[in-house]
């Protein structure tokens, strides 16, 4: 009995360090993906405030929450499943999804381009497109349902480079991976945004500090800084915000077309990038990126520039005729 005992003690603790061996090998592959994502994460940390500029202060930290749910339902219901099952099933129909997010995100992009030079004629296209009334809690429903939508988008992007960075494996050390990086990195870029979007009123606290002290004296400076540079600093990430969507989706579909056999467009933009960053030795990586994002970006406001006029001459007809049939659509 004791031997018996002391054997079943023994696959225990064996069983115990391949689990062990198991977390750590899925902690150690979600940091390796994770990191492979950084550049679709810090576009979403950048587009994401965008969308709470304009409301009152009460409401920006509830209007973060549900657009972090959102974003959490996104990755853990909809796209960790359907990535499990398309790498399963059908391997062939991710490249094309992935590339209709892409224009998606130019079209979103180059809107709002067009909306900054030619704000009448922006206006128009959004009347046409479709909007709701104007009260604040409709407009915020259509801001969080829009920054859903676009989050959908990069999530989309984020799990598919992470899918493509595990190497194989079991169902479900894919499936733990994925589910890693989806909460870490949802956890990471609304907990930036709720910082950034708050920014502002840490600063007014600091500045209305009464305190004679000399700590207190800095504080306030510190405080007052703040105040006045956030509105600049919040245009400057609505600015980059709206550019990271343009680049990001210009470069997922020059990528989709190197995956269908169409290379040249991809060669000639790592040709270019490679060429000038041959220029500056010292910063060759820095400029090879922004070359490789300038040039992504002028083909996503290309793409963008044409879906533009197909949306409003095409799209909302439809929409316009399904919200005739359906009131409640609109």
């Amino acid at each position: 009995m004791s031997l018996g005992l002391i054997a079943l003690l023994d696959d225990i603790a064996g069983l115990a360090k391949l689990a062990a061996a198991s977390l750590d090998d899925v902690a150690g592959q979600a940091a390796k993906a994770g990191a492979k994502a950084a550049g679709v994460v810090i576009d979403d940390a950048a587009v994401t405030p965008r969308y709470v500029v304009g409301f009152s202060a009460d409401r920006e930290l509830p209007i973060v929450a549900r657009i972090a749910t959102g974003s959490l339902r996104n990755k853990l219901l909809f796209l960790l499943p359907g990535a499990l099952a398309l790498s399963a099933f059908a391997p062939w129909a991710i490249t094309p999804l992935l590339m209709l997010g892409g224009a998606y995100l130019c079209y979103e992009g180059t809107e709002k381009v067009y909306e900054a030079l030619f704000p009448h004629q922006a206006h128009a296209h959004e009347e046409k497109v479709g909007a709701g009334d104007g009260s604040a809690r409709a407009l915020e429903d259509r801001r969080v349902a829009g920054a859903i939508k676009t989050d959908f988008i990069l999530s989309a992007e984020i799990m598919a480079i992470t899918l493509a960075a595990i190497p194989e494996g079991t169902f479900w050390t894919k499936a733990a991976v994925l589910a890693v990086v989806a909460i870490g990195i949802t956890a990471a870029v609304y907990g930036a945004v709720a910082l950034i979007v708050k920014a502002d009123d840490a600063g007014l606290a600091l500045a209305s500090n009464t305190s004679r002290s000399s700590l207190a004296a800095l504080g306030r400076g510190i405080g007052r800084a703040v105040v006045k540079g956030m509105p600049v600093f919040l245009k400057l990430l609505a600015i980059v915000g709206t550019a990271a969507m343009i680049w990001v989706g210009g470069g997922i579909l020059v990528h989709g077309l190197e995956t269908y056999g169409l290379p040249a467009l991809g060669h000639a933009i790592h040709d270019a990038a490679a060429a000038a960053g041959a220029m500056i030795p010292a910063a060759s990586g820095f400029v090879e990126w922004l070359v490789t994002a300038a040039a992504s970006g002028v083909v996503g406001l290309l793409v963008g520039g044409l879906l533009i006029p197909v949306t409003s001459f095409v799209l909302a007809p439809a929409w316009q005729g399904l919200s005739r049939l359906r009131p409640g659509v609109a």
